[in-house]
């Protein structure tokens, strides 16, 4: 439950983020890559949640399930990460690409901290 709860804070937060930056840009195109970057967070994020969900990684310690998460969602991951890209491309042209891309990236590893952060909080005690 505190996950899901996370991961609603965090793509609130993201949401409007994206929203402010959206009132500047009255560009269609813009506008377009915003939505495909918002569709993105929230599938990468569903995955991230079905992945967190599942039985196996009941017993796995921070880091195995760390290692999980980082390899799980390939398609889901590269996808947000270039939708992301595109559009801080698209909002913001005359920064320099490798920062956009490295913007994209922490994006990416933000997500999965916040999925193995939940799971260490919600595991019960060990004994």
């Amino acid at each position: 439950m505190r996950m899901l709860m996370l991961g609603a804070a965090l793509v609130t937060m993201t949401a409007a983020a994206m929203t402010c930056s959206a009132f500047a840009a009255d560009d269609d195109d813009t506008k377009g890559a915003q939505k495909l970057a918002m569709q993105g967070r929230d599938d990468y994020w569903h995955c991230l949640a079905r992945e967190y969900a599942r039985d196996r990684n009941q017993g796995l310690s921070e880091q195995d399930f760390s290692r999980s998460v980082a390899g799980a969602c390939p398609s889901e991951r590269q996808y947000y990460r270039v939708a992301l890209l595109d559009y801080l491309t698209a909002q913001y042209p005359n920064i320099d690409s490798g920062a956009h891309l490295a913007t994209a990236n922490r994006a990416v590893e933000s997500a999965q901290k916040d999925i193995v952060t939940a799971f260490v909080k919600d595991r019960p005690p060990q004994q």
